[in-house]
């Protein structure tokens, strides 16, 4: 008799943006005279910059002609986006090996996916708030979660204690909810941590294009140690507004030897088996993001958000509202007026505002009370949406 995976049935009904999307789509269709703005879900407004479109029509051209068409490409990447991606680190005084660059198609397929890699007895430990696929692939592969208090004391920004534990660490920075970015101070105390404990950090860096504190670390490989304790996954989504076209990239140093065994190998193994690589028309268009004019389009983009999120602090510092995120990162992580839960106030501010967040109960525990709202849509909107939260209140 065929028999199911039962840890799915250990997680919870509904997937946090689906149970949003669902709330806001009854409120539109009975409320139908309303103009509802979404300062909820993380995707992007902004088109392509001319960069990456004239590498992806090239690219498309390229499979036009014999000479140029591209049928099946290497698993991990090709070279000319591998050596981009190198040479992006190379600016943050950080140096990789092109065998060490995994092309994906985004971050969050492979912070799941990496766990194949890894043994189900291993515990695993994950600062709360956070984003739910960090839980949810390790329940449906039954793994023991333990979680790390996130909260306002610590800036959302937990360090270990004595009595911290865990095999599998995952970080985020800047943090999704939160907004919170570590220290280069703080990520050293992470990494001492896990070399002593003999653990793996997975570091979640799909906004460092965000970050414009040059004192903040961009990536985990700027603190010494790091290449024997951490994989880095990062994503061109909120980088090049890749949320449409698709692609991320995993690091996974030579150094990272575990059991014995080096983490590299069975990644490589793991991805020639399981996965037909990101197409090549994506992949130019990619690398057109990590060159001098892709990077400085891209950084036109990402300095509009900015603006919008400068929009929603602005208004927040105006109502006397706590709040983290929003300078480097496009994520502002309030507390909840007048005390409310959150998903009282998601209701509240949909009702009276017709403005659309996200619960920080969604992203656990420590998220109760608090509120994210993101910079994604359109300036517009923003100033409209904010000037109706300051009526509101």
């Amino acid at each position: 008799m065929l028999s199911i995976n039962k840890n799915y049935l250990n997680l919870k009904e509904s997937y946090l943006f689906s149970e949003i999307g669902r709330r806001a789509n009854a409120f539109i269709a009975a409320n139908p005279d309303k103009k509802v703005i979404k300062l909820g879900i993380g995707d992007v407004t902004l088109p392509l910059c001319d960069a990456v479109i004239k590498e992806l029509s090239a690219g498309v051209s390229d499979m036009a002609s014999a000479s140029t068409f591209r049928g099946y490409g290497p698993e991990q990447g090709y070279d000319f986006l591998k050596g981009a991606i190198k040479d992006y680190y190379a600016k943050k005084s950080v140096s990789l090996e092109k065998d060490e660059i995994f092309v994906s198609d985004g971050a969050k397929s492979d912070l799941g996916n990496i766990l194949d890699i890894f043994g189900r007895d291993n515990t695993v430990l994950i600062p709360d708030p956070v984003y739910p696929v960090y839980v949810d692939t390790n329940i449906m592969d039954g793994r023991s979660v333990s979680y790390l208090k996130a909260n306002e004391e610590n800036g959302f920004r937990p360090l270990p204690d004595a009595d911290t534990k865990g095999d599998i660490i995952y970080l985020c920075s800047p943090n999704n909810p939160t907004g919170a970015v570590y220290t280069k101070d703080e990520l050293k105390v992470w990494v001492d941590f896990a070399l002593s404990n003999n653990s793996i950090i997975l570091f979640d860096a799909a906004y460092e294009a965000f970050i414009i504190d040059n004192e903040l670390p961009g990536s985990i490989y700027e603190i010494e140690g790091a290449k024997k304790c951490a994989i880095e996954f990062c994503s061109l989504s909120k980088t090049a507004g890749f949320t449409g076209t698709r692609c991320g990239y995993t690091i996974v140093p030579n150094d990272l030897v575990f059991d014995g065994v080096q983490l590299n190998k069975l990644w490589l193994r793991r991805q020639t088996t399981k996965f037909n690589g990101v197409s090549y028309i994506i992949q130019k268009g990619a690398a057109a993001a990590f060159s001098d004019e892709g990077i400085k389009q891209t950084r036109e983009n990402i300095a509009y958000y900015r603006r919008n999120a400068s929009v929603i602090t602005s208004t927040l510092d105006k109502c006397g509202i706590w709040y983290c995120g929003g300078k480097n990162s496009p994520y502002v992580w309030l507390k909840c007026p007048n005390n409310m839960d959150s998903w009282t106030f998601f209701d509240y501010l949909l009702n009276n505002a017709n403005v659309v967040g996200t619960p920080g109960e969604g992203f656990g525990e420590n998220g109760k009370g608090f509120f994210r709202l993101t910079s994604f849509n359109n300036y517009e909107n923003t100033v409209e949406a904010m000037k109706r939260f300051e009526n509101m209140l």
